[in-house]
């Protein structure tokens, strides 16, 4: 099975986001430097081929298929913490906004939240969720002070 691309593992009725962890990140590569948060329930880190700088996503450990198969508490603490995400994006990346969505729509969906920064110079609206993806650029710092932020007690 290894080099399989996600279509072809959701034809065959696997879930790619649990086949990734499950063989050492062979699809969407290691997120260990990406990595903004993680407890034993869910993952937080900036997307390797994002929207926009700052493109931000909160994926569940355990295997649901979208919000309406979450339990409550985990439903609240997720949401609860993309708040607290967005506007730490917007503190650090300097967005104007930043949009939250969740796109489980197909036969093997994993739940994830993904916050997609808007910038002043961009133009408002739905297509920012379809923007172009663009190559992850490191940058150190604003990783570092998002993952302060996270981290944080609050």
């Amino acid at each position: 099975m290894d080099r399989l691309k996600p279509a072809e593992l959701v034809d065959m009725g696997i879930c790619p986001t649990c086949y990734d962890r499950e063989h050492g990140h062979s699809l969407y590569g290691d997120p260990a430097e990406r990595m903004l948060y993680e407890n034993e329930k869910f993952e937080c880190m900036l997307i390797g081929n994002p929207r926009a700088p700052g493109h931000t996503i909160i994926s569940t450990k355990e295997h649901y298929k979208d919000m309406m198969e979450l339990p409550d508490a985990l439903c609240k603490e997720i949401y609860s913490f993309a708040r607290r995400t967005m506007q730490a994006i917007k503190e650090v990346y300097g967005a104007e906004s930043v949009y939250l969505c969740t796109m489980c729509d197909g036969p093997m969906n994993h739940f994830h939240v993904q916050m997609i920064p808007r910038y002043a110079y961009e133009r408002r609206g739905s297509r920012n969720f379809v923007k172009e993806r663009i190559d992850y650029v490191v940058d150190r710092a604003k990783l570092l002070r998002l993952r302060q932020l996270l981290n944080e007690e609050i």
